[in-house]
């Protein structure tokens, strides 16, 4: 892996899907070792096993640490020797976040602070910090603590020399089969005989693989500069015709999906670039990068002499990105190990 020969790598939220993603794409070169930090015994204890089965020669290079971002101590005793931190434990369910906003804050936006207070007393090299479309002009707790929560990381990568930590913002949207999103749900549905359900048939979302997550991370490690948020230009499809490419590829009925309305504070579509981020971004064919404000506070000077100049860039969204027919997301979800595996449970041929 070049950059990561012999290195400690540490995973916040390792356990989740994220997670997951990054041992299968690291855990067989040769990294040094690899920190899971989580909160959750029981996944720890999970993903111990699984690759422990899988692949016994390789997995004595995961590290389990339990701690949770809240506690600063808890995230300082797991960072020792470590060489670069992907910073994914978040509350990232948008309804759960709008009824307990404070405990979206409290992991988001303070237990970040903690991440990158850690990494910098640590001498940590690299931080890549995982954000969310849903932080571009944010209308739900979730987003909001997210967009806070960039707000720390440019603020914090002003203190610190990127020489000795680099901190860097990746934002992307919805991951397709991600833990506690849409499509395995839909996939019981049709197990079960139910109608699949769906908010609003017209809303957009911007839709990702986990290994693609992936590639953006590592982009944004190699090619990212210390305060940029780094976006990938990724497609999209409504929420119709997701469900159809489902039913399509699982055998349920494309005429039988039930619309139950937007749930709390959800949006008719996402932002991955807002128009005034536009003023600065920078396009570089498959990503954006917009680099952190530089400006001091003293805006006196800009009274007398100012720069006028803008990026003829404009906000990119779900409804104004490349649209996928239901064709095209079929064949985007048989790039998902996790559709395959279901599909061949169900003696479905694809």
């Amino acid at each position: 892996m070049g950059l990561f020969t012999g290195k400690t790598l540490m995973i916040t939220g390792g356990t989740g899907s994220f997670g997951n993603a990054v041992l299968n794409r690291f855990l067989r070169t040769d990294i040094g070792e690899i920190r899971v930090f989580s909160r959750d015994e029981k996944k720890q204890d999970d993903m111990r096993h699984e690759f422990q089965a899988k692949w016994p020669e390789v997995a004595e290079k995961i590290k389990f640490y339990i701690g949770d971002v809240r506690d600063l101590a808890s995230v300082k005793n797991a960072m020792h020797g470590v060489d670069y931190i992907f910073h994914a434990a978040a509350l990232k369910q948008v309804p759960s976040c709008e009824f307990f906003p404070i405990e979206a804050v409290k992991t988001n936006v303070l237990g970040t602070d903690n991440v990158l207070t850690a990494a910098i007393e640590e001498g940590v090299q690299t931080v890549i910090c995982l954000s969310t479309d849903k932080a571009a002009y944010p209308v739900n707790a979730m987003g909001t603590s997210k967009a806070m929560m960039e707000k720390v990381i440019v603020a914090k990568s002003r203190t610190v020399s990127p020489d000795k930590t680099k901190i860097c913002c990746t934002r992307y949207g919805n991951v397709m089969c991600s833990r506690g999103s849409v499509i395995p749900l839909w996939i019981d549905q049709i197990k079960n005989g139910q109608p699949i359900t769906i908010t609003d048939p017209t809303m957009t979302r911007f839709i990702m693989s986990l290994d693609e997550a992936v590639d953006l991370v590592l982009f944004a490690f190699e090619h990212g500069v210390s305060g940029d948020i780094l976006v990938q230009k990724a497609p999209a499809c409504t929420i119709q015709t997701q469900a159809e490419a489902v039913c399509e590829l699982f055998g349920g009925d494309k005429n039988n999906i039930k619309v139950i309305g937007i749930r709390h504070g959800e949006k008719m579509y996402e932002t991955l670039l807002t128009n005034e981020e536009c003023a600065n971004a920078i396009d570089m064919g498959d990503f954006y990068r917009v680099p952190s404000d530089k400006r001091g506070l003293n805006y006196d000077k800009y009274f007398s002499s100012g720069d006028t100049a803008r990026n003829t860039l404009t906000e990119f969204n779900s409804h104004n990105t490349d649209l996928l027919n239901v064709e095209q997301v079929k064949q985007k979800l048989l790039t998902l190990q996790y559709i395959r595996d279901e599909l061949d449970a169900m003696g479905i041929e694809y």
